[in-house]
């Protein structure tokens, strides 16, 4: 289903894939720094969860800067809660490079608000841009150290963005749940040789489904 929603004096276009159920949750999806919504392994992913129950709202922001595409998220998750089609009990928040960092901002300023109602279950980061290419220095750390919702990373083991150990490093400093899922062998784009992009997918698609159902499940308990 294609929506338009609305941002500041313009329109975000997104995509809503519905399960065939009614779903108790549903999971924002943005793409990177480059492409769209359309980008395949969003496309993918937004397919696998919608056939496994879950509401996937995808967005296209093509803003290069990190504060303009946090506004946007934050605009898309506003639009989701009150929502008149999709009454959800929570929601995920995910994004690929840039834009997980982006779905990052977006917690780390609604936790530290008086508006966190807990409408936000989590966040998923597909190849978060811990630092520049051969700039290990500067990490982009500051909002995953503040966040206290659980955090899952699916990362490519050989991410000229996302050096193991330093991500690794990262987490354990983590206050939040959080796991990493390595993808081994791939890069930034999760490209493996001797691997299809579909196989790849399967792999990413299914942790992250997984990964939801079981944090879904632990809010039940």
């Amino acid at each position: 289903v294609k929506v338009k929603i609305p941002f500041g004096d313009k329109y975000l276009d997104a995509i809503f894939s519905v399960p065939e159920k009614k779903p108790t949750y549903g999971v924002i999806l943005t793409h990177g720094a480059g492409g769209d919504m359309n980008f395949p392994h969003l496309v993918s992913l937004a397919a696998y969860l919608a056939s496994h129950g879950v509401l996937c709202l995808r967005f296209t922001c093509k803003g290069l800067n990190v504060a303009y595409r946090t506004k946007a998220f934050k605009a898309v998750v506003e639009y989701l809660k009150f929502c008149d089609d999709y009454k959800l009990s929570g929601v995920f928040l995910a994004g690929r490079s840039m834009g997980s960092r982006a779905a990052a901002s977006v917690i780390r300023q609604l936790s530290e608000g008086d508006d966190d109602d807990g409408f936000i279950q989590g966040l998923v980061c597909l190849s978060y841009p811990l630092h520049r290419p051969k700039l290990q220095s500067k990490l982009r750390d500051e909002d995953l150290l503040l966040i206290t919702c659980p955090v899952l990373f699916v990362s490519g083991s050989a991410d000229e963005m996302c050096e193991k150990q330093l991500l690794e490093g990262v987490v354990r400093k983590m206050k939040a749940p959080k796991k990493i899922h390595w993808i081994d062998k791939a890069n930034h784009g999760m490209a493996v040789k001797g691997r299809t992009a579909d196989d790849v997918m399967e792999e990413v698609n299914g942790q992250v489904f997984s990964w939801l159902r079981k944090n879904v499940q632990l809010q039940h308990k």
